[in-house]
């Protein structure tokens, strides 16, 4: 059938089964029958939609083109008639819900610090999405460990120096950044924000941060850079595709289009267990519950994560860098450094730097945290050249909720500081507001007073106020003298209250009401 050909109800009526199952995505019509088996998230989710307009299901988990690219050509069979395609009018009672809630929102200036934008955002998002967006591997040990080690670094300021002027912006990777922070990639934005990882693309450009795009973004690459201003700096991360000409042409497509820095992930050749993702698989309305009787293979228990990532390559490995360096330009960061071992191999081969992470606690369980890792890996470059290194940067990333936890990294030589999780919860609780609040916290000048202190004193943003009060005015002067880090590896942590607010707990399976 012609692509052009337009589709009418009685044609979808037809294909609605297991046998021949079309549906619809964007008002265009496809056949999903061949696919049904391949599907990572089991055939179940899209025979639910057989003969259907599947566009809310398949549009917040997927990246935009994953139908398109995947399926043959022949598969495309045409476009939904308007009559084979009518606008849903009733709410679900998830929607009404979410509404509700929505309505509820504490107004934005009673938010003081990303905390509370976690709360709202496990208030408001739906229970997938949450699961998505909060889970750990296994026992969640790293993931928790990211926040708390930032508690057992302890600041040693400097006292009566002249702090009136601090200058707080950065350079990362050559890119000019008002603060030394980046956005850091989180995956499907559309799960918490309709407009997904655009929110981050116009903050960014008002605020003067860089935002690193997503391999997995809700939003297309090409949305998001048409979404930039002129100059506006972006980085890409980058999950290496098992085809690797596939991954060419997207890298070369990025360094055209004006991307500064590529982060490849080096730490996911497979993706953790994240329980709280894959239990949702097990939730569900009872829609079409026969649909998979007598069906083997189907892994219905792996969540969104396995959905939308099996595409990745993981037979990456060192000897792929040179082949990299040959592709572009970008300087080539590799995302998911863990060890100095591994550092000094990056330095070695030649990229112009790393990201001590442990992948948001996503991918291996009680691996350690970038903060931790941090003081080992810069000792060991020390032995490799002069330090800082202009030409070789160490980033990290995770648990990062503060400008104090920034200053903390940057003191034990990191050169800037990705945040994902937060900015991803002020999008999902504010859109793009949100994300400018957030911002604001970390940067912008406070409008409200002490009228029993210092009754003409205003509060500064998170990191003049410290900056002030660690006794320096620029980051070239954060030094590792400035902070105690003899307990980041062994002793007590002190307990983050808010941390612990949002956090939810791992939960074992579940008793299922008897219908007897």
């Amino acid at each position: 059938m012609n692509p052009a050909s337009l589709i009418s109800a009685q044609d979808l009526a037809q294909h609605a089964t297991r046998e021949s199952c079309w549906i619809i995505v964007h008002n265009k019509v496809y056949d999903m029958t061949d696919f049904l088996d391949e599907h990572p998230g089991g055939s179940r989710i899209i025979l639910r939609y057989a003969g259907k307009d599947a566009t809310a299901a398949y549009e917040p988990v997927h990246p935009p083109d994953v139908i398109s690219s995947n399926l043959p050509p022949e598969k495309h069979i045409g476009i939904a008639e308007p009559s084979a395609n009518p606008v849903e009018k009733s709410q679900t009672e998830e929607e009404k819900k979410r509404e509700l809630v929505l309505a509820s929102r504490p107004p934005l200036d009673e938010i003081l610090n990303l905390h509370d934008f976690e709360a709202v955002a496990r208030a408001v998002l739906s229970p997938k999405a949450w699961a998505y967006y909060s889970s750990g591997s296994d026992d969640e040990i790293a993931n928790r460990s990211n926040r708390e080690a930032y508690q057992r670094v302890w600041f040693l300021p400097r006292i009566l120096r002249d702090v009136t002027a601090v200058n707080r912006s950065a350079v990362i990777l050559g890119q000019k950044s008002s603060l030394p922070i980046y956005i850091s990639a989180t995956a499907l934005g559309k799960l918490g924000h309709p407009d997904g990882e655009l929110n981050l693309t116009r903050a960014a450009a008002k605020h003067g941060l860089i935002q690193m795009i997503p391999t997995l973004a809700s939003c297309s690459f090409d949305e998001i850079v048409d979404a930039a201003q002129p100059n506006q700096p972006l980085f890409l991360q980058l999950y290496v595709n098992r085809d690797r000409e596939l991954t060419k042409k997207y890298v070369q497509h990025a360094e055209k289009r004006g991307v500064s820095g590529l982060f490849i992930t080096v730490d996911a050749p497979q993706l953790g267990r994240r329980e709280k993702d894959m239990r949702m698989k097990f939730v569900d309305d009872g829609a079409g519950a026969k649909v998979q009787e007598g069906q083997s293979g189907v892994q219905k228990n792996q969540g969104i994560s396995r959905a939308i990532s099996s595409f990745i390559d993981p037979s990456l490995s060192w000897d792929d860098i040179p082949w990299f360096r040959s592709i572009t330009k970008m300087p080539i960061v590799l995302k998911g450094v863990a060890s100095p071992q591994d550092a000094i191999m990056a330095l070695e081969a030649g990229v112009q730097g790393i990201v001590l992470s442990n992948h948001g606690g996503r991918q291996l369980d009680s691996a350690r945290s970038g903060i931790e890792n941090l003081v080992d890996v810069v000792a060991a470059l020390k032995t490799r050249g002069p330090w800082p290194n202009p030409n070789f940067s160490v980033f990290i990333d995770g648990g990062v909720r503060r400008a104090s936890d920034v200053l903390k990294a940057l003191a034990l030589g990191a050169s800037a500081v990705g945040i994902g999780r937060g900015f991803l919860y002020a999008f999902s609780a504010y859109g793009q507001d949100g994300v400018e609040k957030a911002i604001e916290i970390l940067r912008v000048n406070a409008t409200y007073n002490d009228p029993l202190c210092f009754p003409d004193v205003k509060y500064q943003d998170e990191f003049e106020m410290n900056m002030r009060l660690l006794g320096i005015t620029s980051l070239e002067e954060l030094k590792p003298e400035l902070v105690d880090a003899s307990r980041l590896s062994a002793g007590v942590t002190p307990r983050d209250n808010l941390f612990s607010a949002t956090y939810e707990p791992l939960r074992l399976v579940q008793f299922r009401e008897s219908k007897l």
